[in-house]
């Protein structure tokens, strides 16, 4: 019943050699990796008005120059993006950049910041939306944390259908959202061009405004640049992309940034022409929309296609999260089941781990999370600072061809992002002085995993026999999941025994791997029979338990008793055991039953 579900819910499991056809296309890509950025069109322009608001509206002419230094402060982005795409070309962005340029702590911040943004991503982005839903129709404002709740299981299911069957359906959104707003920019413009919208609306360009200060200026432009928030996700996402993917991540990146920059000025300059001011209750683009549209078809068509991007744009985050849990798994920095692909080749624990973890967080804050986007903001900007730092060492260092226009561009990229930091902190301590303290916190927890894979590798090396154990047996399969201590301590056990037959079996989920291995237990063991089960689907039940009824069949005919001896390990008390031995329980579980079968485990406790 519940693998029916299951395959309902999540469809049919794809072979790992069908990984080649879950690549997304850059027109796919560019809807679901740039719907954070494109979705911030929604709220960015706000933010400049928002403080500038705070001296007066004749202050709103200076949206206009402080859009423009946003501007260079994306394309400084892109441009470095781009660089940091084609010399990590497997992924990783900000985290990889950092930790080979910089060094460990450095690529760790970088990491668990990003790692903190993406669950902000999809918590802020679906709250937004279902705030843009509540407005609309009043009566469902009580259940804001059932919608959005309901949003983030939407999207999660979405994720784990596969990577390109999620950009098929959201991608559709996306591209309304930008049709709709281009439409309106469009349509904003020729009003303007016509004269059919009053000079007076707004003070001309130059007018002195009393208490404008360079502060205040660096505060709107920081709140400004709240707008360039996902930019990194491509980065983080090449190996998503079909070959030659380093070109096509780069293609699509100068898309998203394109299409974000002609959106951001376009809004901006509208909101400054048409006088709009901030209100509580009405948004910059809806207060744009109805005065180029009124309350039609049009208006309507932009405010729900604005409403579908902020739900939407929290996919960047199921796009990037587990990408980035990847890298940081295979350095040990966290559990390494987040490195295993799921029945849609997508790596599914990652994204069950992005949508608990966005539930909580919107359950904590009862849907209301508009206070966590300035730590959102500072999330995003300390790694695009120490990425751009990171590049400008790599470059300062190879000194390639043409080095020293692209240190300058990283010089600049790095420059304005530590800016940003700096006045988000000064401005904003209130709201993201817990940076300073999850930060340190998540470090903490990366290095308490390392050491503890460390400290189990040290003990799991062959190096002397463990004493066996003594009991009578046949025909006796042992599952090993590869050479260590403890597949050595089940060796000596199982010969203990004098079976008949020994058999070692092995699931590897890919051929490389498959021949790799059969090499090594060659060498290491060459007097013991090694049976490979080849599971293109990565599972390790369905093969091992096929294969363990097809001996037991074959034995009983000659009254052999079959005993499947399953290695487990205890690194110490608590939450580690439960980690190591998932497979060993599931395994257990599933022969429980099997008549004429006996299952024992062999523990191994490790000295530290």
């Amino acid at each position: 019943m519940f693998s029916s579900l299951k395959r309902f819910l999540i469809g049919r499991p794809l072979k790992s050699n069908e990984l080649g056809e879950q690549k997304l296309t850059k027109l796919k890509a560019l809807a679901i990796l740039s719907s954070d950025a494109l979705s911030s069109v929604a709220y960015g322009p706000e933010q400049i008005l928002l403080v500038l608001m705070t001296v007066s509206a004749a202050a709103f002419w200076y949206s206009l120059p402080i859009a423009v230094g946003v501007l260079i402060l994306l394309v400084a982005l892109i441009l470095s993006y781009r660089q940091i795409i084609f010399a990590y070309p497997h992924g990783g962005g900000a985290y990889v950049v950092s930790k080979e340029n910089l060094g460990l702590y450095p690529g760790l911040i970088a990491g668990g910041s990003l790692l903190v943004d993406y669950i902000l991503t999809v918590a802020v982005s679906v709250s937004a939306g279902t705030d843009a839903i509540t407005s609309a129709f009043p009566s469902l404002h009580p259940y804001t944390v059932v919608i959005a709740i309901a949003f983030v299981l939407f999207i999660t299911l979405l994720n784990l259908r596969g990577v390109t069957e999620s950009a098929s359906i959201l991608a559709y959104p996306v591209y309304l959202f930008v049709l709709a707003l281009f439409i309106l920019i469009g349509v904003g413009l020729f009003h303007i061009a016509m004269g059919s919208v009053a000079s007076n609306l707004h003070a001309p360009v130059g007018t002195p405004v009393a208490g404008i200060g360079l502060f205040l200026l660096l505060r709107a432009f920081a709140s400004g640049s709240s707008a360039l928030t996902g930019v990194e996700a491509i980065s983080n996402a090449i190996p998503n992309f079909k070959d030659p993917a380093p070109n096509n991540a780069a293609r699509t990146l100068i898309a998203m940034g394109s299409l974000l920059a002609l959106l951001f000025s376009g809004i901006v300059y509208l909101a400054y022409d048409y006088g709009v001011a901030p209100r509580p209750e009405v948004t910059v683009v809806s207060q744009i929309a109805e005065q180029t549209f009124g309350r039609n078809f049009m208006y309507y068509f932009i405010q729900g296609t604005t409403a579908l991007i902020l739900v939407l744009a929290a996919n960047t985050g199921y796009s990037a999260f587990p990408l980035l849990a990847v890298n940081l798994a295979k350095d040990k920095f966290i559990p390494r089941m987040f490195t295993i692909r799921g029945d849609r080749l997508g790596y599914s624990n990652g994204i069950i781990m992005l949508g608990l973890l966005s539930i909580v967080l919107i359950v904590g804050f009862r849907g209301q999370t508009e206070h966590l986007i300035p730590l959102y903001a500072v999330g995003v900007f300390i790694p695009f600072t120490l990425s751009q730092t990171g590049m400008m060492v790599k470059w300062f260092r190879e000194k390639p061809k043409g080095w020293v226009l692209k240190l300058l561009i990283n010089s600049t990229g790095a420059l304005i992002s530590l800016l940003v930091s700096i006045i988000f902190f000064v401005t904003k301590f209130a709201q993201v002085w817990s940076v300073l303290i999850f930060l340190p916190v998540i470090i903490l927890i990366f290095h308490r995993i390392r050491k503890h894979y460390e400290d189990v590798g040290d003990q799991l090396r062959i190096s002397e026999s463990e004493p066996a154990l003594s009991i009578e047996g046949n025909v006796m399969i042992l599952p090993v999941a590869g050479i260590t201590q403890v597949v050595e301590n089940s060796l000596n056990y199982v010969k203990s025994l004098s079976p008949h037959q020994i058999i070692a079996v092995h699931v590897p989920f890919n051929r490389e791997d498959e021949a790799l291995f059969e090499e090594k237990w060659e060498k290491w063991q060459p007097g013991i029979r090694l049976v490979t089960l080849h599971s293109p689907y990565r599972s390790i039940i369905q093969p091992l338990t096929k294969f363990i009824d097809t001996v037991q069949r074959k034995a009983s005919e000659s009254n052999y008793q079959v005993t499947v001896v399953i290695p487990q390990f205890f690194p110490k008390k608590g939450w580690h055991n439960i980690l190591h031995n998932q497979s060993s329980l599931l395994i257990r579980a599933h022969l429980l039953f099997r008549r004429n079968v006996i299952v024992t485990t062999v523990p191994y406790h490790l000295k530290k």
